[in-house]
């Protein structure tokens, strides 16, 4: 396994767990997901018999690097589990995802499986969502001049995501991210259905009573949280 990936490998390895032979898996995007691809690699190496559907591009290079077969959404139906990482965990397993600028994928792919298991390090966890105080939200480029206004309005504090030269970040469905400058959430539904019917918005961070099982590395250790 390459050594660049900092994420926590023991929450990987614990999710190697919910693997099964002959399941179709999503792949998510991000340092967490990047090694349970890495180590799920290892295992179809192995003789482990499964196929993924990537959550983005860099997501698809790295599984056909460490030969895990991939097939399309469209391909593959209905998944059997969704790995992925998180930005923020509440207590009662809602998420902020996109940090990565993987969102819409992600909450498509997380959608069409019949389990969605979470990898984070304990840093992630927080007491409400907002805490660490940015939540991303995927945008048609040509909707940002009303879409940033209504944000404002909603308190949030939006702000286009740039590359390192100072041009918009374009996500692999050819859309621009606003990362929403926010403070924690006292009702993180209500803020969610407000942004999501705006014209122009694509998708939100927020992935409210979506995880199944968050699996969090403490130290060495592994805790699973699970939804009742």
């Amino acid at each position: 396994m390459t050594q660049t990936n900092t994420a926590p490998v023991e929450t990987a390895r614990r999710a190697l767990e919910y693997v099964k032979d002959g399941q179709t898996l999503g792949l998510g995007t991000g340092r967490a997901a990047s090694v349970f691809v890495e180590l799920l690699g290892e295992r179809v190496r192995a003789g482990l018999r499964v196929r993924g559907v990537p959550t983005s591009i860099a997501t698809a290079e790295l599984a056909k690097k460490v030969g895990v077969p991939l097939v399309t959404l469209e391909e593959a139906g209905e998944l059997d589990v969704a790995f992925d990482g998180a930005d923020e965990v509440s207590p009662d397993l809602d998420l902020v995802k996109g940090w990565g600028g993987a969102l819409v994928r992600e909450m498509i792919v997380a959608a069409s499986a019949r389990r969605f298991v979470v990898l984070v390090g304990a840093e992630k966890l927080v007491r409400a969502i907002g805490e660490r105080g940015r939540i991303p939200v995927e945008i048609v480029p040509y909707a940002l001049p009303l879409v940033r206004r209504r944000l404002a309005a909603l308190d949030l504090a939006p702000v286009v995501r740039a590359k390192p030269d100072g041009s918009p970040l374009v996500t692999d469905n050819g859309n621009w991210i606003l990362d929403c400058g926010t403070r924690p959430l006292v009702d993180p539904s209500r803020l969610e259905r407000a942004v999501r019917v705006l014209p122009g918005v694509v998708g939100t961070g927020l992935f409210l009573g979506m995880a199944d099982a968050v699996l969090v590395q403490e130290g060495h250790e592994v805790r699973v949280m699970e939804r009742p």
